[in-house]
């Protein structure tokens, strides 16, 4: 006998406007798991809300497994035993793409103006270039950042406007820094953000053993305040001492 062919049914929004991308994800996740999809489109928002009432549900996709309701996109991928993501978890994923993408980029500029990736120029790009990046992330909403920023940081407590300052301070520090230019302003800037939100860092953190969020890459950030932030931080003076030695 030939072997059984594995059926579900899925319902989902297929408007002339709008596809639903969990729709799609869930039609993609039952192909590779080898079954063959009865794709059905509910194309009007009256198709839908009648799906919705009909069954009981409050949303779509809704996949059917021999008749048997499985449940909208994350119902799927846990009836396959697969991770759901917890929005609310903490992750470290930001930081690491964001300083392999930086490092990435700093080894290509250091290739193309030196000739060689590994350069000590390719490491002061690193620096500057994350601080740039990192900038840019908070920049994407300044007042959430700042609201953030507030939980933890010593100055923007006693200064609020400090904290929708600092992502402008930290890219122009940036911006100076990868371009060798003004050290007589990136220089003192990168000392006074840095120290600050190193010895913010340490209080908040080691001293007073908080839980917190920290704002380094913006204001919807999952990543825990801590190490990460410390090392943000320390680059930064790190950096800052780097340049006087070059220049003064």
């Amino acid at each position: 006998m030939g072997r059984m062919t594995k059926q579900a049914t899925l319902h989902r929004m297929v408007f002339p406007d709008h596809i639903c991308p969990f729709g799609l994800k869930a039609k993609h996740l039952l192909e590779r798991r080898g079954y063959t999809v009865d794709d059905r489109w509910l194309t009007t928002r009256t198709e839908t809300d009648a799906f919705k009432a009909k069954h009981g549900v409050k949303t779509t996709p809704q996949t059917f497994i021999d008749g048997v309701r499985v449940g909208g996109y994350d119902d799927l991928r846990h009836h396959f035993g697969l991770k759901v993501a917890d929005a609310n978890a903490t992750s470290y994923t930001p930081v690491i793409a964001l300083f392999t993408m930086t490092g990435l980029m700093a080894l290509a500029a250091s290739f193309a103006v030196e000739g060689s990736a590994f350069t000590l120029r390719a490491a002061e790009w690193f620096i500057s270039f994350s601080m740039v990046v990192l900038a840019l992330l908070k920049l994407q909403d300044v007042d959430r950042f700042a609201t953030m920023f507030l939980n933890y940081d010593l100055l923007a407590r006693r200064w609020v406007p400090y904290a929708s300052i600092y992502p402008f301070a930290e890219g122009l520090a940036g911006v100076l820094m990868t371009a060798h230019a003004l050290p007589g302003l990136s220089i003192p800037i990168a000392l006074f953000i840095g120290g600050i939100g190193a010895a913010s860092v340490l209080k908040a953190v080691y001293i007073d053993r908080r839980d917190i969020k920290c704002a380094c890459v913006g204001g919807s950030s999952k990543v825990p305040l801590g190490f990460v932030s410390l090392t943000e931080n320390v680059m930064m003076v790190a950096m800052a001492f780097w340049m006087m030695r070059i220049w003064f």
